[in-house]
């Protein structure tokens, strides 16, 4: 089965339900100073399927970026993934996104999954060199290590996260259960994240549930939610997220990073959308609604 995507049959014997919040959220968001940010975004930008949905009819490579920037406030950015991009790319990238929004990039793939965290120094150095280029659109940098890794390599994963820089804000995202012992994060990983004072990332996907694990090291969360297609169960899910979300905020949450996939991503701005209308109705935002239709010119 392919990560993110499973059958009819499948989806309709899946629980949906959220995981229980463990007592470490309490302490964590009780120091956060409340007033929630939100950045809600997709994984790509480059959809010309977009065009006379969201995007205008017509629209060139070239302005892709420039419209997606003005419906979202965030991208979930795995161009560095496979490949590292000049700076004079970086450069043009920044300039066609308004102060505010962020790139989230994810750590080359060459460290995470090649070279499995080891003997990198450099390729770090350089990684954070480059997408430094962004600047104050600079949002949080992801690693996700090789989903192979084991708790018995806790000391080269602690080793890593401790060698990029504290001005890169790097949210951790594990993909093997036996990081997970009980549902929750590996107590001594999760000490080491709140110490360094580093992210956790919750994927909430059809196939891979030990990755929604509820767990805030600080108080801020990034979800990365994968969708079905627009499948009943997708409303249902951000419906629990939103309740969710609510008794976070209320809680202390500064920020919320919800990063929509699907696997078909012509669906993802429809889900977004619901999202935005729900989090308005039951959590008291007034977060701008993305149109359906879309503009004509440039704004």
């Amino acid at each position: 089965m392919e990560f993110g995507k499973v059958t009819q049959q499948e989806l309709d014997q899946i629980d949906f339900c959220l995981p229980p919040d463990p007592e470490t959220n309490r302490p964590i968001l009780a120091k956060g100073k409340g007033k929630t940010r939100f950045y809600i975004g997709c994984a790509k930008w480059g959809k010309k399927d977009w065009a006379g949905a969201i995007y205008p009819p017509g629209i060139g490579e070239q302005d892709l970026l420039h419209y997606y920037s003005r419906l979202f406030n965030t991208i979930e950015f795995s161009g560095f993934y496979y490949n590292l991009h000049s700076r004079e790319q970086i450069l043009k990238w920044k300039k066609a996104v308004p102060p505010g929004f962020l790139f989230c990039p994810k750590l080359p793939q060459y460290i995470t999954h090649v070279r499995r965290l080891k003997d990198v120094q450099r390729q770090v150095a350089e990684f954070v060199d480059l997408v430094s280029v962004f600047g104050r659109n600079l949002g949080p940098v992801f690693l996700m290590p090789h989903p192979q890794m084991q708790p018995q390599e806790r000391d080269t994963l602690e080793a890593f996260i401790e060698s990029v820089p504290s001005s890169v804000d790097l949210f951790l995202e594990l993909h093997n259960k036996a990081w997970y012992p009980s549902g929750n994060y590996d107590a001594k990983l999760f000490q080491f994240l709140k110490q360094k004072k580093r992210g956790t990332v919750i994927t909430d996907s059809a196939v891979s549930p030990e990755a929604l694990h509820m767990q805030l090291s600080r108080p801020e969360c990034y979800i990365r939610f994968i969708g079905n297609a627009l499948h009943a169960t997708d409303y249902r899910r951000i419906d629990n997220w939103v309740e969710r979300i609510k008794q976070w905020m209320d809680a202390g949450l500064e920020k919320c990073y919800f990063l929509v996939h699907q696997r078909d991503e012509r669906h993802a701005p429809k889900l977004i959308r619901y999202l935005v209308e729900r989090l308005n109705s039951h959590c008291g935002t007034a977060l701008p609604l993305l149109p359906l239709q879309a503009p004509l010119v440039h704004s």
